[in-house]
């Protein structure tokens, strides 16, 4: 069975077109992680939400944000378990 990646529809006009994704090795695999830049917008959103309600813009770019990270985690388990079933052979 083949798994698909999830399906992006839009990002997040905030998402810096370079620098938005950083890559780290753990184990000698690749992670894929959200940049500094982009955590601290999601922090910032988050902590707003916290204390006072989000507009709709806010909610839709935090929501966008959310299916990136579905996204990187859906890679970054691909990619793991790639790894992990070469090296069990």
């Amino acid at each position: 069975m083949i798994l698909l990646p999830p399906k992006l529809q839009n990002l997040p006009n905030s998402l810096p077109i370079e620098g938005a994704v950083r890559i780290e090795l753990v184990e000698g695999i690749p992670i894929f992680r959200a940049s500094s830049t982009v955590q601290n917008r999601i922090e910032e959103l988050l902590t707003k939400q916290q204390s006072s309600p989000l507009t709709s813009d806010e909610e839709h770019e935090l929501d966008l944000y959310e299916e990136i990270d579905d996204y990187l985690s859906f890679i970054n388990r691909t990619v793991r378990n790639a790894f992990l079933t070469q090296t069990s052979i």
